[in-house]
């Protein structure tokens, strides 16, 4: 006898993702932890998208909240982690990413940085970097935190330089503390602190971290099948690759851990297969219709590789950059509709790529009302998303050709 498969459509994944994601306003959340766990983990290479993509997703949205639990508090983590990628993830998951992910992308990092300063810098071998390390750490635990620069004051053998690229068009002089550094934190060994300046701001100080050889995490193949069945809860139902793509793992580790987390198969629309945790086979109810404004590389944007669901793939060429980093995007019930960016005097403006109901739109449209139900939510959440934010101005670090037209 023969077993159908059950079959979640593409209304479903959208109606899991408006609740799930917290971007329904009936779902958003009180504190800047609950949005991390929500979505397994905030994408945190350019330090203004964690702020953008919490608050959009806050009850009431404040940037110091997510400050508290970044600095103050030590409940987020920042942790290079999958894909290669910087997350802030919760600190009761850091075990699990250090020991499924970031353990074995710190290990290359290491070995990167060995070969890199002993075979490119004069007078350096494995035994000179390891003192100038433990030189470093001791000095930072003596400051409680501090600059690149103030460490190399410490440890003048931080300035050291080398020559990366030679003979290339793109050869440079780099001093040896940015590759320390950055090999430090990926071990977790520093963090990165407070900004200088504003929660926009790339100027940081380091901090004293917690190595991941030192936590208690559970062995890899349990932190695997647990990072897995947390991704399901939250971005599920998907395709291996989207969690193979999203992970960084390879095909093999990651169907180990989709067994061990019992995940049944289904299908999807569109002929595809996914596989989903075997009690969220029911139907959702959808919520009330919802718009969002999210940032440039924000984690439900960048939740899976294949996007066809709810990303247009006429509009790719205008929300992604050249290397595949979203910009900032404008949604609506689960689907990306168009791109938002701010002006130099703050102003938010907004282009819909289609209509509510998916329909392109061959004319530009910009954030000033609209005769739509879809346009009019974004307006709203366009002025929610003002008010908020006040006179702090936001460039993406990874810009899209349609933040790039609208910011001018």
């Amino acid at each position: 006898m023969s077993h159908s498969r059950p079959r979640i459509d593409t209304a479903g994944r959208r109606a899991r993702l408006g609740r799930r994601q917290l971007l329904a306003p009936a779902y958003r959340a009180a504190r800047t932890e609950e949005v991390a766990d929500a979505l397994v983990g905030l994408h945190a290479s350019d330090p203004a998208t964690v702020h953008l993509a919490a608050c959009a997703r806050l009850a009431a949205p404040d940037p110091a909240d997510v400050e508290r639990a970044l600095y103050d508090e030590g409940s987020l983590v920042r942790m290079l982690c999958m894909r290669r990628t910087l997350f802030a993830v919760g600190a009761a998951l850091a075990p699990v990413v250090a020991s499924s992910t970031a353990q074995a992308i710190a290990a290359k990092e290491r070995a990167g940085t060995v070969k890199w300063i002993t075979e490119g810098a004069p007078g350096w071998d494995e035994r000179r970097l390891a003192d100038v390390e433990a030189r470093t750490l001791a000095a930072l635990r003596a400051h409680g935190e501090a600059t690149a620069a103030e460490l190399a004051a410490e440890v003048p053998d931080l300035r050291d330089t080398l020559v990366v690229s030679p003979g290339k068009p793109y050869q440079a002089t780099v001093a040896v503390s940015s590759r320390i550094l950055r090999t430090l934190a990926a071990e977790g060994r520093i963090r990165r602190g407070r900004p200088r300046g504003g929660w926009t701001s790339s100027t940081f100080r380091w901090r004293p971290g917690t190595a991941f050889a030192d936590l208690a995490a559970p062995p890899a193949p349990e932190a695997r099948a647990d990072l897995a069945r947390r991704w399901l809860a939250s971005y599920g139902p998907a395709t291996v690759e989207d969690l193979k793509w999203w992970t960084g793992w390879t095909l093999t580790a990651t169907r180990q851990a989709l067994a061990a987390t019992g995940a049944v198969e289904v299908d999807l629309d569109d002929g595809a297969r996914g596989v989903a945790l075997p009690d969220d086979l029911e139907p959702v109810a959808a919520p009330e219709p919802w718009a969002a404004l999210l940032p440039a590389l924000d984690p439900t944007a960048m939740g899976w590789k294949t996007r066809d669901w709810y990303l247009d793939p006429e509009h790719v060429p205008q929300l992604f950059d050249r290397t595949g980093n979203i910009g900032p995007t404008v949604w609506w019930c689960g689907r990306i509709i168009g791109g938002w960016a701010q002006r130099a005097d703050g102003e938010i403006v907004w282009r819909l790529l289609t209509d509510g109901g998916g329909t392109s739109l061959p004319e530009r449209r910009r954030g000033s009302g609209g005769d739509s139900e879809a346009a009019a939510a974004v307006t709203a959440e366009a002025a929610r998303l003002a008010a908020w934010i006040g006179d702090v101005r936001v460039t993406p670090r990874f810009r899209s050709p349609l933040e790039r037209e609208l910011s001018r």
